[in-house]
């Protein structure tokens, strides 16, 4: 593979993708995968505590700002970016997770919860897996039970494994 493979994890909203991509991070890092996850946020959202130095210059108008450590570090900056611009921030990655982007062309897993969804919204043909406890069939698509972060994994893997490549 020349670039990270990329899966998105897909659904409507309070489906369960951040706590899906949760679980399932330690069993593609237990794998060896360098994992990165990109999480799109359609509000405004606040790049460091307010109260905090690096909240303070961002609040009196800093353009950037950046914090590091001796093993992390993090920058903010003020511009607008795609999801294509933030994976090539990461070119060491061996997979990149999208938390989001379900109307997009990238291979995802798609979660469909009861009391929260009842049908995919998704193009079926960019779906990996349909992760769900409804009695939800679509032709060709496999489908996981609604919390088995080990066989999402393991469908993500499998898909890396066959040399799963940026599609979008």
């Amino acid at each position: 593979m020349d670039r990270p493979a990329v899966v998105a994890v897909s659904g409507v909203k309070n489906s369960g993708k951040t706590t899906l991509i949760v679980e399932m991070l330690p069993h593609l890092t237990a794998a060896g995968l360098q994992v990165a996850v990109i999480k799109h946020d359609g509000h405004c959202f606040l790049p460091d505590p307010p109260g905090t130095d690096t909240g303070r210059f961002m609040a009196a108008g800093a353009w950037g700002t950046s914090i590091f450590d001796g093993e992390k570090y993090k920058i903010v900056k003020r511009e607008t970016a795609d999801e294509n611009a933030l994976i090539a921030q990461f070119p060491e990655a061996d997979l990149i997770l999208l938390e989001g982007f379900k109307h997009t062309a990238w291979p995802k897993l798609e979660l469909v919860r009861p009391g929260n969804s009842e049908r995919s919204v998704c193009d079926a043909s960019t779906l990996l897996a349909l992760v769900t406890d409804l009695p939800l069939e679509l032709p060709g698509v496999r489908r996981i039970p609604f919390g088995d972060a080990a066989a999402a994994a393991q469908v993500i893997l499998d898909y890396v494994n066959r040399g799963g490549e940026c599609r979008a």
